[in-house]
């Protein structure tokens, strides 16, 4: 047995080493061998792995240490004023307040702030409080009584008596993006109200507090649901792989991609605590789209659906803006208000069925109908003046700084001034291609332009400006960048040339008659002969009749008599600063200049000879607080008052009988200065009218210069009237005052003698101290003559000898 068993061994051994070709002691080194490779490979694998978090770490420090988030700084409007003599219909206060998100709430109107109430000749605002570098605001109840559609008081409530003025917050005019348009205005944990968390964590993460970062139960719970749905019905992912997907990776569904959100949601729970997870997922999550702008945080999205500060927010607010979160623009309620109402009362339900909140707050929140803010999309119309804005900040405010950095700059635009001047060109310019068909071209770029600019002469702020008629197609802002020939709205620096003292006697007074008659100038390029825009001549005119009819031949020759240089060194002091050619020509308006630079040469004159610095903004501050930089304004007195006077009342006689008097049968009434501009062949078309708040420039043509083939006051007189018809209506308030010094008195209009009692014609004229004239019409038989002068020359003043002399 023993051997036939030794035999069996034997065989069996060889069987073995048949079998496998190796000894047994061999298989055992073998299995060694096997179980130090798999040590190894675990060894390698585990190292990789430590090598791959200490990467992914790494990446979420490197995030959450530095800047979280890039914010386009916003530019936001200067405050609307309330004040009574507005008019509340024309102002479109309805439309303002509901673009700040106010809500007429006729039935149940009491607090909480940013609701207001229309009836009949009353309006009661709860107004907001706002912050502002200079004019923050309170939040108060005030009263307007109307009388018809104008303010007539306006009281603060209860019981604070009248006021004279309350301001509106300031609007959103646009943002400086970077590559990506992504606008969120950054919050505070401390600045969020409990409902809005508790909202978020009831559809989005019930168990954010307690979990880990990844939550197996939330993972095994959307998969048994998506299973019986025969769908993807839930997901299992917590806020803070909401969060992790945000900011680090791509879209794409791979295993890949969610093993690594989990493994870096666990980091980020390792490295941060909740709060400042939280807080980074409230200002990062996708809530909606505000045209190609996407609205990213509640701090955002508070504004954007309700237009109030995220902290101001209802629990049904709370709950429809955690609603969305799933599907932004499906769910959006300017879309759909039925479904994002059913979905808010879910949300609501969880909130009440998890305990955060009670029965009392879930029934009125539940009750509560959905009031979203009207959109405010931003205004390609202002894009113009956001151009013009940037380049007024100083360097460091580079494209770089205002695409990350979220300021807030403060800026001077009125909104609604900036969408009428927007509006007028655009239907003035379409208006005049419909009377001349031949003016369109195909070519977009090739079409007829203009813009339009306007500011307060005595602080120098640009409320609006238009720099074209579509920023799409062009975003050249001719404005500011296009150089035209100025034409005829240059002639009037050459009668305060010869009206300013200058140390002496003018040479003119308003009293004044000039020449009218042919005459030649020897040039370097021959001889230059100024005619009239009809080619003819009328010898001696009033130096009113001269600038109304807007002649040329009397202010070549007027410029010629007291030098060029003195009319460029007014241009220079009213605030003209492009080349000035020192030609006869000038005179006629030869200079290529902007209109920016126009109207700050008008508002010098509307403000009594004090040149304002035309300025964008006001204020820049940072995210927390601080103001950066505040516009330094700038302040000249460059001409004294009187002329000042002199030359602006010298324009209303354009408006009231000359080459703009136009605007009066359109039905404008009261103070309005102005003159029409048009150059060589009618290619450049200007006006600039201004009344005592307001001056605006008008300028239509091509931007390759050619004819546009009508005068200005068929072009750019229109706009002008289209534009102030909306901003201030067609009665101008106020008065142009005349300076305590400036001397009114009656004369003879066609010699400029006094006028006493006797003389059989006259009409009132303004004269500086000292200017008036000696001459005096007591009636046909009793002329007295005084010359104060026997000298010869443009200085010395006409009597009524040298005017029979001329005449006979």
């Amino acid at each position: 047995m023993a051997n036939r068993g030794g035999r069996r061994r034997k065989s069996s051994g060889r069987s073995s080493k048949k079998r496998w070709g190796r000894p047994r002691w061999w298989t055992r080194r073998a299995f060694r061998a096997t179980g130090l490779g798999l040590a190894g490979a675990a060894f390698v694998a585990g190292f990789a792995t430590a090598v791959y978090v200490v990467k992914l770490d790494r990446v979420v420090v490197r995030r959450f240490a530095g800047v979280q988030f890039q914010v386009p700084s916003k530019v936001l409007s200067a405050p609307t004023i309330l004040y009574p003599g507005l008019d509340a219909k024309r102002a479109g206060l309805r439309s303002t307040l509901e673009r700040l998100g106010y809500r007429e709430d006729p039935d149940h109107f009491q607090p909480p702030l940013g609701r207001f109430r229309w009836e009949g000749d009353r309006i009661r605002i709860h107004l907001r409080a706002f912050e502002h570098p200079t004019r923050a605001e309170p939040a108060r109840l005030v009263e307007l009584r109307l009388a018809g559609s104008v303010i007539e008081r306006i009281r603060e409530l209860p019981g604070r008596g009248e006021v004279g003025a309350v301001p509106l917050e300031p609007e959103l005019v646009g943002a400086y993006y970077g590559d990506a348009r992504e606008q969120r205005e950054l919050v505070r944990l401390d600045e969020v109200p409990r409902h809005l968390v508790d909202a978020v964590y009831a559809v989005e993460d019930q168990r954010f507090e307690q979990h880990v970062g990844i939550d197996l139960r939330r993972i095994l719970g959307a998969g048994l649901a998506n299973l019986r749905a025969g769908r993807v019905a839930q997901g299992g992912s917590t806020l803070t792989q909401q969060l992790v997907k945000n900011f680090f990776l791509t879209p794409e569904r791979t295993l890949k991609r969610k093993l690594q959100e989990a493994i870096m949601a666990l980091i980020v729970e390792v490295r941060y605590d909740k709060q400042a997870i939280l807080e980074s997922y409230l200002n990062e999550i996708y809530l909606g789209q505000r045209g190609a702008t996407e609205v990213h945080g509640v701090g955002e999205a508070a504004h954007f659906y309700f237009g109030k500060r995220v902290a101001d927010l209802s629990v049904a607010e709370s709950a429809l803006i955690a609603a969305i979160i799933q599907s932004p623009n499906s769910l959006s309620p300017h879309r759909n208000q039925e479904r994002a109402v059913r979905r808010r009362n879910l949300v609501l339900e969880l909130m009440h069925r998890q305990q955060r909140i009670g029965d009392f707050v879930y029934e009125r929140a539940r009750n509560e109908p959905l009031r979203v803010a009207a959109i405010t999309v931003e205004p390609s119309q202002a894009r113009y003046f956001l151009d013009v804005l940037r380049r007024q900040l100083p360097e460091v405010y580079d494209q770089g700084a205002l695409a990350t950095e979220g300021l807030r700059i403060y800026s001077t635009l009125d909104p609604r001034l900036q969408r009428v001047a927007a509006e007028a060109l655009r239907g003035g310019l379409e208006a005049l291609e419909k009377q001349r068909p031949e003016l369109v071209d195909p070519d977009p770029m090739r079409l007829l332009q203009g813009c339009v600019v306007a500011l307060r002469p005595q602080t120098g702020e640009i409320v609006a400006l238009v720099g074209g008629r579509d920023y799409g197609v062009s975003q050249f802002d001719r404005c500011t960048q296009a150089r035209r020939q100025a034409g005829s709205i240059f002639k009037p620096f050459v009668y305060i040339a010869a009206l300013e003292p200058r140390g002496g006697t003018p040479w003119i007074t308003l009293a004044s008659t000039v020449d009218d008659s042919p005459f030649e100038i020897e040039t370097s390029a021959g001889p230059w002969r100024p005619e009239n825009y009809d080619e003819e001549f009328r010898g001696l005119v009033p130096v009113r009749e001269a600038l109304e009819r807007s002649l040329n031949v009397p202010v070549a020759r007027l410029a010629h008599q007291i030098g060029i240089d003195a009319v460029a060194q007014v241009a220079r002091r009213l605030g003209i600063s492009s080349p000035l050619p020192r030609v006869p020509s000038l005179a006629l308006g030869a200079a290529d200049v902007t209109p920016l630079e126009i109207a700050r040469a008008y508002a010098t004159l509307a403000n009594a000879g004090i040149r304002p610095w035309p300025h964008a903004f006001e204020d820049v501050v940072a995210p927390q607080g601080g103001t950066l930089e505040r516009r330094d304004l700038r302040f000249e007195r460059v001409m004294d008052a009187g002329t000042a006077y002199l030359a602006t009342s010298l324009l209303e006689g354009v408006v009231d009988r000359g080459t703009a008097a136009r605007l009066r049968g359109l039905g404008f009434r009261g103070p309005i200065a102005g003159k029409t501009g048009t150059s060589d062949d009618e290619r450049d078309l200007w006006f600039v009218g201004f009344t005592p708040e307001l001056v605006t420039v008008v300028w239509v043509g091509f931007d390759e210069p050619r004819s546009v083939g009508v005068p200005s006051s068929r072009a750019a007189l229109p706009v002008w009237a289209r534009f102030m018809r909306e901003a201030t209506g067609p009665s101008i308030r106020g008065a142009f005052l005349p300076p305590g010094d400036v001397v009114k008195l009656d004369i003879e209009p066609q010699t400029g003698a006094r006028a006493s009692v006797g003389c059989p014609d006259r009409r009132p004229e303004y004269f500086l101290p000292g200017t008036e004239p000696q001459d005096v019409c007591t009636g046909l038989r009793g002329w007295r003559v005084g010359r104060e002068s026997d000298a010869e020359g443009p200085g010395r003043r006409r009597g009524f000898l040298d005017w029979l002399r001329e005449r006979f």
